[in-house]
C-alpha cells in the first residue's frame, strides 16, 4: 500500500516510479480521489462546527424570549444533523474507493533495481561453484526419479495433474532436506521456528499482497479461507495490527510448510516432474525490521539461503531482478538459481525480497522508536530458504551417477542415518 501524502506531494515522481514497474500513470486519479475525500471531511467538520455554534445560539434566543429566532435556528440545526450522516457515508465511500485503487498498485522499485520488463533484463550478481562435469549424459530428475521413488502416475491418479507421490528413499531425502534447512536457519542464524496456520483469512492474504490481485493463483476453501501459497503470508501477519517496541526488532521467523498454488498462469509450463506443482514444501524466512536495517537484513537473508545451497554443495548464481520481473510487493528481489545438469540451465530455487513498508501499511504493522511518541511502519522481508522440492531436484540431478544412483550431500546424511547413496530400485 502506498502513502497518499507522498503521491500528493510529487505525483509526477510517483507515476515515473510506476512506469519502471510497467504500470500506467495513476497519480492524477488518486490525488483527485484524495481531494474529494478531504473536501467531504472538511464539509462534515464545518457542518458539525456550525451545528455546535447554533445549539448555543438557540439557548441564548430562548433565554432572551426570541422564540422565532430560536425556531429558525432549530430548523437549521435539524438540517445540519440530517446532512452529517450523508457526508460521513460519502467520505467512507470515497475513502474505500481510494484504498481499493492504492491496493491494486505494486510496490515501487528500489533505486538500485535495474530497469527492464522481464527476466531478460535481470542482472547476475555472482556465481558459486562451476557446474559439475559428467562422463555420461546427465538425465533430468523425472527420468531418474521413478526408480528412486518418485511416483508421478499415482500422484496424478490421486489428485490430478501437478501432484506427485514420493515413496521410500526419495521421500526420506525430501524430509531430510526440509529438516536440515530449518535446523540451519534456527540453530545458526537465529530464526524463531514457527508452525503456522496453512489456512488464512482475507485480511492476512491482503496484508502480504496476495489479494486482491492474485485471487486466481490461490486455492479457496468453501468457508472462505485461503490455502497459503507460501508461509510468508502466515509469518508476516504475526505482526498485523501491532505496535512493537524498537527493542523487539528485528524479529526473524522460519517455517517448513506445505504450500498451495493453482498455477493459473502456468499452462503448458514445466508440466513434467517436480518443478511446478500445486502442492510443495518450502522453508520460508520472514524478517520484521526497522527501516534503517532493511537493506542489511536483505543481504543477510539472501546469504542465509545461499549458505544452504553451499552446504549442499550445489552450484548456483544470484540474480538481481529488474523492475518489471519483481513480485507485486517487492521493492528489491534477489533470485537464487541452482544449476540443473539435466536441463543444462539455471532454475530459480529461492527468491529473497525486501518489501520496505508496503506490506506493513496493508497490515498496519508499526513500531515506536526509542524515546519517541509517534510510531512508524516496520519494514518486512521474506525469502525461500529453500523450496524443498526444487532442492530435491537439484540434489538428484547434480548427484546422479551413471547407474541411476544419487550421492546424498554430506550435510543431510545425519538425517538419514548416515546414508551416502540413494540407490534405484532394481
Amino acid at each position: 500500500m502506498h502513502d497518499i501524502r507522498l503521491i500528493r506531494d510529487d505525483p509526477a515522481a510517483f507515476d515515473a516510479q510506476l512506469a519502471r514497474r510497467g504500470t500506467p500513470p495513476h497519480a492524477e486519479a488518486l490525488v483527485s480521489l484524495d481531494e474529494a475525500r478531504r473536501r467531504t471531511i472538511a464539509q462534515a467538520q464545518d457542518a458539525q462546527t456550525r451545528r455546535n455554534a447554533l445549539s448555543k445560539q438557540i439557548g441564548q434566543a430562548k433565554g432572551s424570549g426570541d422564540e422565532a429566532r430560536a425556531q429558525a435556528l432549530m430548523t437549521e440545526v435539524a438540517e445540519l444533523k440530517e446532512s452529517l450522516p450523508r457526508l460521513e457515508a460519502e467520505e467512507a465511500r470515497i475513502a474505500a474507493e481510494l484504498d481499493d485503487a492504492l491496493a491494486a498498485l505494486p510496490n515501487l522499485a528500489a533505486a538500485d533495481v535495474p530497469p527492464g520488463e522481464d527476466e531478460d533484463a535481470n542482472v547476475e550478481v555472482h556465481r558459486h561453484r562451476e557446474p559439475p562435469a559428467f562422463d555420461f549424459k546427465p538425465a533430468e530428475h523425472d527420468a531418474i526419479g521413478p526408480a528412486l521413488g518418485m511416483d508421478f502416475e499415482t500422484g496424478v491418479s490421486i489428485a490430478g495433474s501437478r501432484f506427485t507421490l514420493l515413496r521410500g528413499g526419495v521421500a526420506r531425502l525430501q524430509r531430510a532436506l526440509g529438516q536440515f534447512m530449518l535446523d540451519r536457519l534456527v540453530n545458526e542464524h537465529g530464526f524463531e521456528e514457527v508452525c503456522p496456520p496453512l489456512l488464512v483469512r482475507d485480511e492476512a492474504a491482503f496484508g502480504t499482497g496476495q489479494l486482491p490481485k492474485f485471487t486466481e493463483d490461490l486455492f479457496r476453501t468453501t468457508d472462505g479461507r485461503w490455502l497459503i501459497p507460501t508461509a510468508e503470508v502466515s509469518l508476516t501477519n504475526i505482526v498485523r495490527e501491532r505496535i512493537l517496541g524498537e527493542a523487539e526488532l528485528p524479529l526473524r521467523f522460519a517455517a517448513l510448510t506445505p504450500c498451495f498454488r493453482s498455477e493459473a498462469g502456468a499452462a503448458g509450463r514445466d508440466t513434467r516432474g517436480l518443478i511446478r506443482q500445486h502442492q510443495f514444501d518450502k522453508v520460508e524466512m520472514v524478517a520484521i525490521v526497522t527501516p534503517d536495517a532493511s537493506d542489511a537484513e536483505h543481504e543477510r537473508m539472501t546469504r542465509c539461503a545461499e549458505g544452504v545451497l553451499e552446504a549442499l554443495d550445489l552450484p548456483y548464481r544470484r540474480m538481481l531482478l529488474c523492475a518489471g520481473d519483481m513480485g507485486f510487493s517487492a521493492a528489491r528481489t534477489f533470485d537464487l538459481e541452482v544449476w540443473l545438469p539435466g536441463q543444462n540451465r539455471y532454475r530459480e530455487i529461492s527468491s529473497c525480497s525486501t518489501c520496505t513498508d508496503f506490506q506493513a501499511r496493508r497490515m498496519n504493522a508499526r513500531f515506536r522508536p526509542e524515546g519517541e511518541k509517534a510510531t512508524r511502519f516496520v519494514h518486512t522481508l521474506n525469502g525461500s530458504g529453500l523450496a524443498v522440492g526444487r532442492t530435491l531436484v537439484a540434489v538428484i540431478e547434480n548427484g546422479q551417477q551413471a547407474d541411476g544412483s544419487v550421492v546424498v550431500p554430506a550435510a543431510v546424511r545425519p538425517y538419514l542415518g548416515g546414508l551416502e547413496v540413494l540407490e534405484p530400485a532394481r
